[in-house]
């Protein structure tokens, strides 16, 4: 069981749905004991990745040529034990935010974080659960690639408007997912 959790949260729309994923899940686990931490990130000044490999040279210590929010996020990512992604999804993936903190987490290779389980929370407006495809496909091979446990899934159609969640049987299964992660 995971106690040290790490939710990177992708909405630029604060008090949205996504918030009020998160903000269920959170709720959740720490009242089971566990420590969360949520980094919103488009709150934070995050450079998309360069591909340098700075990172990964063994004198660097996983340090990004970026001096940006993220060192703080790497920070965490390095001690958590589970990482929840949560987003909406727009143009079939994740938002373009959250994109950018998970193209950074290359910096750490997986040997190098204690991350074991990860989860993924998806909001929507469309209808069709067709719609989060693309977004569960690279959630997938980010699983395979990092040797992760899928913790699971909240996939979340219909709700396009701030509050369109609430009172939905997808919160308590947040919830749910907070307690057994």
């Amino acid at each position: 069981m995971s106690k040290n959790i790490l939710i990177l949260s992708g909405s630029p729309r604060k008090n949205g749905n996504t918030d009020r994923l998160v903000a269920a899940f959170k709720e959740s686990a720490e009242a089971e004991g566990k420590s969360v931490t949520v980094f919103r990130t488009a709150d934070l000044t995050i450079a998309a990745c360069l591909g340098c490999d700075h990172c990964r040279n063994d004198t660097n210590n996983g340090s990004c040529v970026h001096k940006d929010d993220m060192g703080a996020v790497l920070d965490v990512f390095r001690t958590a034990d589970a990482v929840v992604f949560a987003s909406p999804v727009y143009w079939f993936s994740v938002s373009a935010q959250l994109k950018l903190a998970i193209d950074r987490t290359y910096a750490v290779p997986s040997d190098k974080t204690s991350i074991k389980r990860c989860a993924l929370l998806l909001p929507f407006a469309d209808e069709s659960e067709d719609a989060a495809n693309g977004a569960i496909v690279m959630y997938g091979y980010m699983l395979e690639y990092r040797e992760w446990e899928d913790a699971g899934m909240i996939i979340v159609p219909g709700v396009e408007a701030k509050g369109d969640i609430d009172g939905r049987k997808e919160l308590e299964l947040a919830r749910k997912l907070a307690r057994e992660i």
